[in-house]
């Protein structure tokens, strides 16, 4: 079998370092960042300015000095403009944890009665699952630190989220700030501040778990079965708090958006982000709360789950057997090369490379996707060739599977090739500088209706080169080493996970900083800064969302097989009742789930209509600029209208399973589990990419960059109206119920696993009634 060339103390300090330099990185581009001052006067000690030269675009005089208009209250402007948003995101977060907190509380102390009723809440060793000769901990152990680490990954979770949420209000008045300098300015600041989330959440995931594994060795000892199994929790805490965030922000922000959108744009054609419509705050607090801390929260979900279902896997193969600690902390080892491979890759956008045109921003963003993939495959190389041994054995459905180091390396590289595949597709698809996007916004012509159909046959297209990319990505690491090859593919695509994120992140940071741009009254040339910054945030947006998909197909396979291994079930037939009834049931939740949580943004936005239309029909000066709207009362409405909407969903998702797993037990579970990944896969990928798709198309007619583009315009033409309307019904598409769904079929099976002893043990009441 031979060994590994790195030594377990190699291992154990390569990962704890690469976090840490991941936290310094971070904290050294915030830092970077706060050197854009929110006050007034000249600002020349900004990031990377000496005072010399014209670097990445700008040139050191201000327009506002051009244009003879007055800095000082610009600035301060842009400060009251960038705290009211802060506020209104804290608060929203604050008001959402609190119930969520409560849901944490009483999850957990479920998760400790149902696993400790396993064995009767007994204390003594019991034989263990897979080798009935050695004895292992009691179940009762297995609850309290499955309990433990559930409130691990949910803490964590939630401070992911709060962080990237507080880092992207910091930054988007900063970012509109530098914009007076030159577009090149605005993006450094932009991408940077995205780079301190995506750096903070990776290697402090990482960072926590390890810490975790670490100290839940003190009690397991040579456990390993038992150790890897409780830390499944991990992955349940994060996707739970995620479910939330992602609902309940995805709510929030639609419900503003169309709100203001609907009466601002169309019934009284003022611009987008207009200071004097009153929802406009509460559409840029949604931004941060729907887009930053949800998909914060999301991805760091991903990574736990992707992590805990390879780990599960190995601890049952040759790794955790024979206590090889180097390869069975490989996943983990992944993981930190992955950020340092992704701090060399930020070096490109804001060091090495000078942005100096608009045009150069999104192959700018492009080309940090093609370095990272680039780079990181060298990466997994050599990780594979230090950290595992010539070859092992992998746990396959009772089985032991022998598997090469390089196959190995093969499965993590189809996994990360497969997502840079997606990320380019959803580019296509949802970018306004091609075809798709182009015909959608030439359908506008005819009215809103043909832009509609238009949209929805681009979403549903868009799904298939990324299924054959998943399809073939499982094909390959399945082939080559069973579940635990899909384990490591999904964390091969969610390797570059800080980069992911900081091109994410960067998205909401420049919507918001295009519009405190329009409502501080700053220049149109700004704007236009401002808006090219935030088309190119748009279609990394989707690309974000195409990874955050991708990898949930991947993942929720990975724990599908890891449920079924634990759960002890040999083959799930499709043709047998209990399976096939289940298959049906899981094809339909995703279809449930997305009603529910678009009727719940109609509901929302429908209060926030009836709110603008007030205002603007009972304040008087309004529209004229004298008055100034209530904006307080929108953000109030919002926030209510998303706390009491997203518990619906969020039940549907996290009972589902303990009901069929209890009345139906574990084979019609594995039928709810197949169904909901099929589906939910599908109508994730059309729905966003629909959405993105309609949004840019709107973008694209309000540019006018094109003479095709000029010839539907301009802004309140009957196209540009179409376009507008085609852009609301998208909304929830892209931003609440796509988004939701990868939550959904990772939650299911990572639920399912925490809980297959339980349901293994006193499942299926009804079939042992009847």
């Amino acid at each position: 079998m031979g060994a590994s060339i790195l030594t377990d103390l190699g291992a154990e300090i390569l990962i704890p370092v690469c976090a840490v330099v991941g936290i310094a990185f971070s904290l050294v581009q915030w830092v970077l960042v706060s050197k854009v001052k929110l006050s007034p006067g000249r600002d020349s000690g900004s990031p990377g300015n000496n005072g010399a030269g014209a670097k990445n675009g700008y040139a050191d005089y201000l327009i506002e000095e051009e244009e003879g208009l007055n800095d000082h209250n610009v600035v301060l402007k842009c400060a009251e403009i960038q705290n009211a948003i802060s506020e209104g995101a804290t608060s929203f977060l604050f008001t959402e944890y609190q119930y969520v907190g409560i849901f944490m509380v009483a999850f957990a102390i479920l998760i400790f009665l149902f696993l400790g009723s396993v064995e009767g809440f007994s204390t003594k060793s019991q034989p263990c699952m897979y080798d009935q000769s050695k004895m292992c901990k009691p179940a009762l152990a297995t609850a309290a630190f499955s309990t433990i680490s559930f409130l691990l990954g949910a803490v964590t979770s939630v401070v992911s989220g709060f962080l990237g949420m507080k880092i992207a209000t910091y930054a988007n008045a900063r970012t509109t700030l530098e914009a007076r300098k030159g577009v090149g300015k605005a993006f450094i600041t932009a991408f940077r501040s995205g780079a301190v989330m995506g750096f903070l959440l990776a290697a402090n995931g990482l960072l926590v778990l390890y810490i975790a594994i670490n100290l839940f060795k003190l009690y397991y000892g040579d456990d390993w079965g038992g150790l890897f199994e409780a830390i499944t929790g991990y992955g349940l805490g994060g996707s739970s708090m995620a479910l939330f965030g992602r609902v309940g922000g995805g709510i929030y922000t639609k419900a503003a958006d169309v709100g203001a959108d609907l009466v601002g744009k169309v019934e009284r054609n003022i611009p987008e982000d207009d200071p004097r419509n009153p929802a406009v705050i509460a559409d840029n607090v949604g931004d941060n709360v729907g887009d930053i801390a949800g998909m914060g929260s999301d991805l760091f979900g991903s990574y736990a789950e992707s992590s805990c279902a390879a780990l599960v896997v190995a601890s049952i193969s040759s790794f955790g057997i024979n206590h090889e600690l180097t390869p069975m902390l490989y996943p983990l080892i992944i993981s930190s090369v992955g950020i340092l491979v992704c701090l060399i890759t930020t070096l490109f956008a804001t060091d090495f490379f000078e942005i100096k045109a608009v045009k150069e921003i999104e192959p700018s963003l492009k080309r940090q996707l093609i370095i990272s993939t680039v780079l990181m495959t060298v990466g997994i190389g050599i990780v594979s060739w230090i950290a595992l041994p010539s070859s092992f054995t992998i746990f396959n459905f009772g089985d032991q599977k022998a598997v090469k180091n390089w196959q190995l390396f093969l499965c993590v590289s189809v996994g990360l090739w497969a997502g840079l595949i997606i990320g380019f597709v959803t580019e296509y698809y949802t970018s306004n500088a091609y075809s798709p996007v182009q015909d959608v916004a030439d359908s506008c012509r005819t009215g809103a209706a043909t832009n509609v159909i238009f949209g929805l046959a681009l979403g549903y297209k868009s799904c298939i080169i990324p299924i054959f990319a998943i399809a073939v990505s499982i094909f390959v690491s399945f082939s080559f080493a069973a579940m635990y090859g899909i384990a490591v593919a999904a964390l091969g695509m969610l390797s570059t996970i800080a980069t992911g994120l900081a091109i994410d992140a960067y998205g909401p940071i420049s919507d918001n900083a295009g519009g405190i741009a329009e409502m501080a009254g700053m220049s149109h040339r700004i704007r236009e800064r401002t808006d090219a910054l935030d088309a190119a945030g748009n279609t990394t947006a989707a690309i974000g969302k195409g990874f955050a998909i991708g990898s949930a197909a991947l993942v929720s396979l990975a724990l599908f097989g890891a449920f079924v291994s634990r759960a002890a079930i040999s083959t799930v037939d499709v043709l047998t009742p209990k399976v096939f009834i289940g298959l049906l049931v899981g094809a339909m939740l995703p279809y449930w789930f997305s009603a529910m949580t678009m009727k719940s943004v109609g509901s929302a936005a429908l209060k926030m209509v009836e709110e603008v239309r007030r205002q603007f029909n009972t304040i008087p000066g309004l529209m004229e600029g004298s008055a100034k709207p209530d904006y307080a009362t929108c953000v109030k409405i919002s926030t209510d209208a998303s706390i009491k909407e997203m518990i619906p969903p969020g039940a549907l998702v996290m009972l589902t399973p303990l009901l069929v797993g209890i009345f139906f037990g574990v084979e019609t579970l594995s039928g709810v589990l197949a169904g909901s990944l099929v589906s939910g896969v599908q109508i994730a990928i059309s729905a966003s990419n629909t959405g993105g798709a309609w949004d840019n198309a709107k973008k694209y007619i309000e540019a006018g960059a094109s003479e095709h583009a000029r010839s539907l315009g301009p802004k309140g033409s009957d196209p540009h109206k179409a376009a507008v309307i085609g852009d609301t019904i998208g909304d929830p598409l892209k931003d609440t119920s796509g988004p939701s769904l990868n939550i959904l079929i990772k939650l299911m099976a990572v639920e399912s696993l925490v809980f297959a002893p339980f349901f293994a043990t006193h499942g299926g009441l009804l079939f042992k009634i009847f």
